[in-house]
């Protein structure tokens, strides 16, 4: 089911996409996630984090798990999950595992272990918030992040990175800096820590740190849907439509939002509510049945991060003029 949000003059629509995800046997499974770490956030819980896997086709998921046990399944833009309900001064061990948009299931990736801290009795002060947060971009991809130590009357175990209002990255309770990774070039990100301590009480944001990646040598066109053609159509109604095709940007995880702008000026958000299509994408809107008249169009993804991504090529288009 995709989902079409239209702006300004044009109409509503709801329409169905049977794309669902097949089972053929072409491609391979996923490799195993690497770079996986897990760091307790408190006496109950355990962050584990790891770096995307790139596939063809696109990974949908990840599995944790703890153990010989999946514990939680995330979607595949995620790279970090809070396990929580844990007992507290437990050793834990846990695995990721990858799988594509075909339902291959991956191997593996390497044990990594970390040891909730013991339980604290009724505790409801949370730390001192984090200060002096300040930072640097590193590259086109990722920035350095350091701040002072918050205060706490028992033990600060862990501080929480926030991109925005998404937690984003943890780390240890006796770390003030760290490196945020997996973001893209040329882009105004805002960033905030918090601080908790073992009875998972979190201490207040200071105030956000915004900083800009370096624009990279891609321009960041890697994140603008390819393949952009656009054609104009006299359909039986009478009527002028557009008839739009693309190929995904290959990101970390999964595209379901466009937005569509016409002639400057944003017409469309279409929103795949299922498994959005694989390779290329189709869509037709309504561009009014008087003949002649010159569009130009293009669009581009909202990406697993929440961003939008780089526009397409613009394409001009005039009715009754066949493509």
């Amino acid at each position: 089911m995709r989902r079409v949000v239209l702006c300004g003059p044009v109409l509503a629509l709801a329409l169905t996409c049977g794309c669902a995800a097949g089972g053929g046997d072409e491609g391979r499974a996923p490799g195993a996630p690497t770079g996986v770490t897990a760091e307790a956030g408190s006496a109950t819980s355990v962050h584990v984090m790891w770096n995307a896997v790139r596939g063809d086709p696109p990974v949908a998921a990840y599995e944790v798990h703890r153990g010989g046990t999946k514990v939680a399944e995330v979607p595949g833009s995620a790279r970090m999950l809070d396990v929580v309900r844990l007992s507290p001064g437990t050793a834990y061990v846990f695995t990721v595992r990858a799988r594509d948009t075909d339902g291959r299931l991956g191997p593996e990736s390497r044990q990594v272990r970390a040891t909730t801290p013991a339980a604290v009795a009724a505790d409801r002060s949370a730390p001192t918030r984090p200060g002096g947060l300040t930072g640097r971009a590193a590259g086109s991809r990722a920035v350095q992040l350091s701040w002072s130590a918050s205060t706490d009357d028992r033990k600060v175990v862990s501080y929480d990175v926030y991109q925005g209002g998404t937690k984003v990255h943890s780390v240890g309770g006796g770390q003030t800096a760290t490196v945020v990774t997996g973001l893209r070039p040329g882009t105004r990100y805002s960033f905030t820590v918090r601080a908790r301590d073992a009875a998972d009480n979190l201490s207040p944001a200071g105030p956000p740190l915004r900083l800009t990646t370096a624009p990279g040598t891609d321009g960041n066109t890697d994140t603008a849907p390819s393949g952009f053609r656009a054609t104009a159509r006299l359909d039986a109604d009478g009527a002028y439509y557009l008839d739009l095709s693309w190929v995904a940007p290959r990101v970390d995880g999964v595209v379901t939002e466009y937005q569509i702008q016409l002639d400057g000026q944003p017409a469309t958000s279409l929103v795949w509510g299922g498994d959005p299509p694989r390779g290329r994408a189709t869509y037709s809107f309504y561009a009014g049945r008087e003949k002649g008249v010159e569009h130009r169009v293009r669009l581009r993804a909202r990406l697993p991060d929440g961003t939008w991504g780089a526009f397409s090529a613009l394409r001009t288009v005039t009715t009754g003029a066949g493509g």
